[in-house]
């Protein structure tokens, strides 16, 4: 227990001291009536920076991409009724992605709760879908206990959001602050260690199989697990694919990657998954846009080995052969000193049969299913980040909106490094790419950060401009303009016979001068020779914000595409598939 015995504070103070106590050094928030005592706290301390946003969304996607970036836990504070309500887009965001955080809301006082008091809300009700766990504070001497017991939550097991709601009058009341150094809960024991002889299991299987596939998601990246990944595939020499979450945490630039799978994967990530033999995912969900309709992916029979820290995650959508239950990097540890001893007793994968697979990827390979016309009249937006990949040299943070921006990002930008690609996977979040460069660059001050985006997305938390110019953070906005709800359209011109309802954007901003009113650089550039050159200028300006405003393409489409309920095989190649 905390060694200052005895020392009497209001509930607002006990907050701001377990904040410290945690290890906090940003809190991102908005200020109201409910939480003023907080904010007065705050005001009187100084081991951690508060950060104003002006809006609870932004403050909630910010402190995310704060602890997607990093391996710290997330902070946000918002006060009561709209406040809350604002901030629960942001929490379904990290919620549907396993993000550790911990928000601390406002509430009416004690007395006036359930009374229609001015600006209160459900909170616990209405947040209850969207978080780990929440919790009502009703006595003061609980506070410090709850507030241990959120960071512990959001931490540990399958992480995620834990909200703490704390009424005005609590907020005011005093005890003896005591925080508790160790926690242990009866009532929730994740488990970490995977069961020994499904791990054994696992080997034998992976040792016989002929068409491997490692398949792996978000889980790897938030287990710290890059290494032990990087190391598995390397030792078994099998094709691994990442999906949308999992970017970076397999190196993009191996022979073994073949690229992302799913709805607008790669033809031979698909390809492969659907006809392996022996598919191990690691901190995968077998998600709907990652293997389409599940009848037509269990077509074909093969043998799952599943590693989640989830177990509810596991055969949920489709049914595996080896369930193991625990921490990927604590599992995928076991699993190589396991295939260390294999090896010692001459046990290896078929070197024939891995060299036949290798040949059927590589002429599947051989379709080159990311190959684009590029043009000298009309900006390209796959060519633009390419050509951000090469000015960053591939070591950039990237933030991306939702769409299809989001899908030419995630294809064209490779990634060698776990927690640099950061983006609403599970929630398809637009608005979060402004807010989510700000959060990353809090947590790597001295990283490269670009937000890649389009104009409907930024638009969506444009005002978070002033944030980064009053706390002088300096992303670079790579904007990919094409006039028009990009992916709404796609889908229109696909499946609705180019119906195109409500999907273009006809009353646009000057955004050049729309960024340097905010006080930052603002770029037009229409002409594809100037790609290049305003890429460097901008990344050049290392202590200013530029918003690169790209007139691309609007006709242009993301390939491949399997469409909704089609199976894995099924794809769209391009426009000449239509």
């Amino acid at each position: 227990m905390n060694t200052e015995t005895n020392l009497e504070m209001t509930g607002a103070e006990i907050v701001v001291r377990c904040l410290a106590e945690e290890g906090v050094e940003h809190v991102f928030g908005y200020p109201g009536g409910a939480v003023l005592y907080i904010y007065d706290a705050i005001y009187n301390q100084d081991k951690f920076r508060h950060i104003l946003v002006r809006h609870e969304q932004a403050a909630i996607h910010a402190a995310d991409a704060y602890s997607r970036s990093s391996e710290k836990t997330g902070v946000a504070i918002v006060t009561s009724g709209p406040g809350v309500t604002n901030a629960v887009t942001g929490l379904a965001t990290a919620y549907m992605d396993s993000i550790p955080m911990v928000i601390i809301s406002g509430q009416v006082p004690s007395h006036a709760i359930g009374q229609d008091a001015f600006q209160e809300c459900d909170t616990v009700g209405i947040t209850r879908p969207c978080v780990k766990h929440n919790f009502l504070v009703k006595d003061v001497k609980d506070l410090a206990m709850t507030m241990k017991k959120a960071f512990y939550i959001a931490r540990t097991g399958r992480p995620g959001p834990v909200l703490v709601d704390i009424p005005k009058d609590i907020s005011m009341h005093k005890c003896v602050y005591d925080y508790p150094k160790e926690l242990e809960m009866r009532s929730y024991r994740p488990v970490d260690k995977g069961h020994s002889g499904q791990i054994r299991k696992a080997v034998q299987l992976l040792l016989s199989a002929e068409r491997p596939m490692i398949y792996t998601g978000g889980g790897v990246i938030l287990a710290n697990a890059s290494a032990e990944l990087n190391q598995l595939v390397d030792k078994l020499g099998f094709p691994c694919t990442n999906t949308l979450m999992g970017l970076g945490a397999y190196r993009s630039t191996s022979e073994n990657f073949v690229g992302m799978p799913g709805m607008h994967g790669t033809y031979e990530a698909n390809m492969a998954m659907q006809n392996s033999d022996v598919l191990i995912a690691i901190g995968a969900r077998f998600d709907d846009r990652v293997i389409g309709n599940p009848k037509h992916f269990s077509s074909v029979p093969r043998k799952i080995i599943h590693i989640d820290i989830d177990p509810s995650s596991i055969s949920k959508r489709v049914k595996v052969d080896i369930p193991i239950v625990g921490n990927v990097r604590d599992v995928l540890q076991e699993l190589l000193s396991q295939l260390d001893a294999a090896e010692a007793a001459a046990q290896k994968p078929n070197p024939v049969a891995l060299a036949s697979w290798w040949k059927q990827i590589n002429t599947w390979r051989g379709k080159e299913c990311l190959k684009f016309a590029n043009s000298d009249i009309v900006i390209k937006p796959q060519s633009v980040v390419q050509k951000v990949w090469e000015v960053t040299k591939g070591d950039a943070f990237i933030t991306s909106d939702v769409g299809q921006h989001q899908m030419w990002a995630a294809q064209y930008y490779g990634f060698d490094k776990p927690r640099r690609w950061i983006n609403s996977g599970g929630l398809g979040t637009m608005g979060v790419g402004l807010p989510y460069a700000m959060g990353v660059q809090m947590a790597n001050p001295d990283a490269t950060v670009a937000c890649i985006t389009g104009e409907a997305s930024i638009q969506m938390c444009i005002q978070e401009l002033a944030t980064c110019k009053q706390y002088h953070l300096t992303p670079k906005i790579i904007l990919l303009n094409n006039r028009v709800l990009g992916m709404v359209r796609q889908w229109q011109q696909i499946d609705y016979n180019g119906r195109y309802s409500e999907s273009y954007m006809d009353s646009l901003p000057d955004f050049t001068k729309l960024a340097e009113s905010y006080g930052h650089v603002g770029m037009k550039i229409e002409n594809p020779k100037d790609i290049d050159g305003a890429l460097k200028e901008a990344f050049a300006m290392k202590d200013r914000l530029v918003f690169m405003n790209f007139i691309t393409d609007q006709t242009e489409n993301v390939w491949p595409m399997v469409k909704a309920g089609k199976g894995l095989t099924e794809m769209l190649l391009g426009s000449e598939d239509l």
